[in-house]
Formats: C-alpha cells, structure tokens, sequence
C-alpha cells in the first residue's frame, strides 16, 4: 500500500456531502447535478478554462501516456480522429499474467476500506475529472465524433453524473445491511443463545469495462464506478479508436489511489495492437469476474453465453420506436422529432428509428394531416434545422466509423426516399465525413419491408412506417420490442385510450416511454439520478443504468459468527 497523502477522514470531509445529496436525488428522482453544464462554469478552484483545457489535450498529441502499469511488454495506440486527425498517442500494452495478478493484489486493503472510504475516494476521481472537463471534451470529440458542445456534456458532466449516480447505488446496497450485530435467542430458564456477527461486502474479483466507440466515457463511467466502489479492481480495455478518454480516466483513477494510500493497481487499462481483440481473452480468464459492455448484440449475447465465470452487465442493440398517432402541437412534435433524428448524426443508441404513422393520417391542432403530409412536414423540419452549415455540424458531429457511412448511402435502395441525405463541409475539420439524415417511407403490411425496420440501422437513418391503425401500430410496437428491444420509446397521442395502451405495452415488455415531447426534452436523452437509461428487460439491455440490481451483484455479503 502507499502512503497516503489524502487521509480517510479528509476525504470524508470534502465529499461526504456530495455522497449524500447523491442517495437523496436517487431517492426523490428530481434534478440535481454536481457537474456544470456550462463551458464558462470553468476554470476557477483548479479546474481547467476552454483555453488550458485545449492546450492540455493538444499537449498529448504525439506523446507516450505512461501509466506506470505492470507488465507493460510494449507501446500500442493508432487512433484516427472523425475529424481527419491523427492523434498519435502510444499507450501500454499488457502482459495480462503480470498485470491481473498485481491488480488483485490490492483488492484486499480496498475491501477492508470499506463502503464509505470507497465512495469518496471515488467521488474524488470524479471530482478530479470534471476538473479537466475540457480536455476531456476534446478527447471524446476527437475518438467519437460528437461535436465539441454535446462531447463537452455528455462526455463531461452527464457522464460524471452517470459515475457519481453508480457510486451512490453503490454505497446505498452496501450499507443496506449493518457491519455488525450482536445476537441474542432466548432459551428459556436457560442462559440464551449469544453470537457476535460480522457483515462485509466483498467483492467479486477483477472487473472488465469493454468500452464502446461513440460515448466512451457516458457508457463506461456507470459500470467502472459501480465496481469501484463495490470493492472490486477494475480493467478498462477501451474501443481501439477510443482509448483517449478512458486512459486519461485510468490516469487520474490511479493518481487517486495511490496518494489515498491504495494500490493503483486497483484500476488499470488494456490497450490492443492494430486487430488483435483482445475482448475475447479478457472475457473468459478466469480473474474476471464482472463485465460491462456498450456494443453490438452478437457480441453481447457471446458474452452472455460464454462468460460464465463472470457476471454480465450488456447494453446492445434495439430498434427505438416513435408511435405518432395524433398531436396537439403539431409543429412542436415535428421540432422536437427533427433534433433527436439529426443530434450526433442518430449515432445514440437512443435514437428513434421507426416512426409508426396511421396511413390514413393523424388529427393534429393544425387540422388532419396525412401519413404522406406528416413524412413531408418532418423531411422539412429536418432541413430547416440543419440548413445552415455551421448549425449543422454543430448538431451533427461527424460520421464516427465507415459502417455508418455506408448505411446511410445504401439507405435509399431500402424504399421511397422523403429526406436525402447530403454531404456537409466542416471548415475546421475538411476531411471530417458529415453527412444530413436520411429518412425512408415504408409500408408496414408489406412482409418485404419488415427487413429494414424491424433491424437496427444504427446512424442517421430513420423509416417512416405506415400503418393501418393506432391499434396496429401498438401491435407492433409491442412486437418490436419484445423481439429486438428497445432503449427508447416515444408516443405522440392526444386519445387516452392509445396512450393507456402504449404505457401498458412498455410495461409489459419493460421499455422506458416517453410521451408527447414537444420541448426542450428529447426521446433520446435521459438524466442521471432521475431517468433510467434501459430497463435490462428486453432485448436490447440486461441492465438499467443505474438502478440497485445494477450494482448489488458485483458484490456479496461474507458473514462471520462469533460465540459471544
């Protein structure tokens, strides 16, 4: 163990209240964040401005990242930003039967700290991070794409929320049951019964974070932070185009460690050659005993059958489904639907794909209007939103890989095009791939369209499927998520009756629903402490983040019984 130079009893002080202002807004569900938003909020008390923040991360740039890790048997790191950057990063690469066995050497010391230790030291990672938010921001941008606003925020603040959110589910399931009690059974005439008993949250062992190319910090933060503070070491293996972001969180997680006097063993990164895979190996050592994953769904479900030693944690694909059936803010929904097609180029897997629309047309505040008027008013309100170049890359971001761009120019082949997609120019960025969203219309009785939408199309592709009625869109709504899952639900309904019966659809096949959004709040955004990101009971997740079942089996209660 190192000494410490941040004391147990220091931490609790700085961010005990931190950790219980966490329990209460998972309690309530109202808004609370510690993490600001805003760029400007920075750069006082430590934390990095807009300008340091881009000279940080401009500052490594060609650099090695040397983590100090075990086992480092060489250098590893190709990244290529969507933006047409090289990064130029070398980071560690891993001799696993050097490096798992020295990260478990320190798990005892970390399980013995016990929950609240655990907590804010954690907290104080996340502290240390949002501090650096943006260098962090341009690290995401440049592996997942995103533009600088939404990788600033979801990348930063929403991501830390998601971290902190773990950190108090954590902490709740642990000291659900007492540390100790002393017992006592009567007998009678006779003496009683007396024990001493001793209760510990021990961890499962080493955990894997397999992290994902799109939101590498947003998607990985949750399950990192849970096994963290449930006593467990943590090996990050990041995607290989984005390791920038998690190897600076490893980074700042070790320094933590290690001046709060643990081994920084506790949290390390696996950094892959060019093709070398290592998911695969890492999901079935046998040190490995917990694993979260952001990815595809026949990844997913191998890592489900196959990882037996370890407990599961997968978020996969789905095909998100907006039901439009009737409005009362006709050009609220068409707004409210263009911006969650168009933000980050549909590349959330939140983002609606299937809009279920009655052929025959909706009733809206503005008069009937056809299934072709509806497809056409949205086509357009898509377009007058990202009409100005500047606009548009700012929502859009850039494509993140070529699969993506490769659906979206097959898109047209797949039916009757209402929006074409075009190609946008990034001034700053003239070899980022930025392309507007495509929209397609579909006949929902035709068996040779069930192909298109009834598979996940991930990016800025969305079918517009007509349907006979409410009733038959509901039908398959139910049948699309139980088959294929759902992150992400939405209905636009004035009739109580279709709302009763999409809410009972969702309930019935676990998927989180939105209903009649025509503000500022989309489908495909959730907020930490207060939204359920999944709901682990469809296809398309087997975990919630972040909820109790999320965080309570990456550990268990070891008890010990003393004659008293």
């Amino acid at each position: 163990m190192a000494a410490a130079a941040l004391s147990a009893n220091e931490l609790i002080t700085r961010h005990r209240a931190t950790l219980d202002r966490a329990l209460e807004a998972i309690g309530t569900r109202a808004y609370w964040s510690p993490h600001p938003e805003h760029p400007k909020a920075y750069g006082e008390n430590g934390s990095l401005d807009a300008a340091a923040g881009r000279a940080a991360f401009d500052a490594l740039l060609g650099t090695r990242l040397d983590l100090g890790q075990p086992g480092t048997d060489g250098w590893t790191g190709d990244e290529i930003s969507p933006y047409g950057i090289g990064l130029g990063v070398s980071y560690p690469h891993a001799d696993l039967d050097v490096l798992l066995p020295a990260m478990k050497a320190g798990q005892r010391a970390w399980r013995d700290a016990g929950p609240e230790v655990r907590a804010v030291v954690s907290i104080e990672i996340l502290k240390r991070i949002s501090d650096r938010t943006h260098e962090f921001a341009h690290a995401v941008m440049h592996t997942s794409g995103q533009a600088f606003m939404m990788a600033f925020q979801a990348g930063g603040p929403h991501a830390q929320d998601r971290g902190l959110e773990a950190v108090a589910y954590a902490y709740a399931e642990q000291v659900r049951t007492p540390a100790a009690a002393d017992w006592s059974k009567p007998q009678g005439k006779r003496d009683p019964l007396t024990l001493t008993k001793t209760f510990t949250a021990a961890p499962r062992g080493i955990a894997l974070v397999i992290g994902c190319n799109t939101f590498p910090t947003w998607n990985g933060y949750p399950g990192l932070f849970a096994s963290l503070a449930t006593g467990n070491a943590v090996l990050v293996k990041p995607h290989p185009r984005a390791v920038l972001p998690l190897a600076l969180t490893v980074a700042v997680a070790r320094a933590v460690l290690a001046e709060a006097g643990f081994d920084p063993n506790l949290v390390a990164l696996a950094a892959e050659r060019p093709g070398e895979g290592i998911a695969k190996t890492l999901a079935l050592r046998p040190e490995i005993r917990i694993i979260d994953y952001t990815g595809s769904t026949g990844f997913g479900d191998w890592l489900e059958t196959h990882a037996r030693q370890a407990q599961v944690f997968t978020e996969k694909a789905g095909v998100n489904t907006v039901l439009v059936e009737s409005t009362g803010n006709y050009r609220g929904m068409l707004s409210n639907l263009a911006f969650s097609l168009s933000l980050y180029s549909g590349q959330m897997c939140t983002t609606p794909q299937n809009l279920l629309i009655p052929r025959d047309g909706i009733p809206t505040d503005q008069g009937p209007k056809t299934y072709d008027e509806v497809v056409a008013d949205l086509a357009a309100a898509v377009s007058g939103l990202l009409g100005d170049d500047a606009r548009a890359n700012a929502l859009l971001g850039a494509i993140v890989n070529p699969d993506v761009k490769a659906r979206v120019e097959a898109a047209a082949e797949l039916g009757e095009v209402a929006l074409a997609t075009r190609e946008v120019v990034n001034p700053d960025f003239p070899d980022a791939v930025v392309r507007t969203p495509v929209i397609v219309k579909l006949d929902g009785a035709k068996p040779d369209a069930e192909a298109a939408y009834l598979s996940e199309c991930f990016g800025p592709v969305s079918f517009a499927v007509a349907v006979d009625s409410a009733a038959d869109a509901v039908a398959l709504l139910r049948r699309t998520v139980r088959e294929k899952g759902a992150m992400t639900v939405g209905a636009y309904t004035t009739d109580a009756e279709v709302e009763r019966a999409v809410e009972e659809v969702c309930l019935e096949e676990s998927a989180q629903l939105s209903l009649n959004l025509t503000g500022g709040v989309y489908v495909n955004q959730t907020a930490a402490f207060s939204d359920f990101h999944g709901s682990g009971g469809n296809p398309a997740a087997n975990a919630a983040l972040t909820d109790g079942a999320f965080v309570a089996t990456r550990f268990r209660v070891v008890e010990v019984r003393r004659d008293a």
